[in-house]
């Protein structure tokens, strides 16, 4: 497995995201297509040249990096893609002052997260931290 920063074909990007099942992304490429090419940094994993993960952030490259993405293909997950893709985000950004994630509630997620050193807004000193979001 490589792990890289070049950007994958919008072919690769369908693949992906379809194999994981993201369809808010997969319904309109060229918004997907231009919210990769918009982001900060596009961090891809490879597995004999194959697109198998990707992790996106978005950021000032300063004070505050969202980690807007993170998907490994089905057949890769729990092979450590996760991992090496997070790690090297975590490394990109290690000056930067906030790293902030959102994420499905899906069991293990929070393990996976809090296994690289995340913490969720609610269980930072209660009653100091507050997160909010608007989807649309």
């Amino acid at each position: 497995m490589t792990i890289a920063t070049e950007l994958p074909t919008p072919e690769e990007l369908l693949d992906l995201y379809g194999a994981v099942g993201w369809t808010a992304y997969t319904r309109d490429p060229d918004v997907l297509v231009a919210a990769i090419t918009g982001s900060h940094a596009v961090i891809t994993a490879r597995d004999a040249g194959r697109l198998v993960g990707l992790a996106r952030t978005v950021s000032d490259g300063a004070t505050i990096v969202y980690v807007q993405d993170v998907l490994v293909h089905p057949e890769h997950q729990r092979t450590g893609v996760g991992r090496a893709l997070l790690d090297e985000v975590l490394r990109r950004y290690e000056r930067v002052r906030q790293t902030v994630l959102l994420t499905d509630a899906e069991p293990g997620q929070r393990a996976f997260y809090e296994s690289l050193g995340f913490v969720e807004a609610h269980d930072v000193s209660p009653g100091t931290l507050r997160s909010f979001v608007l989807l649309r």
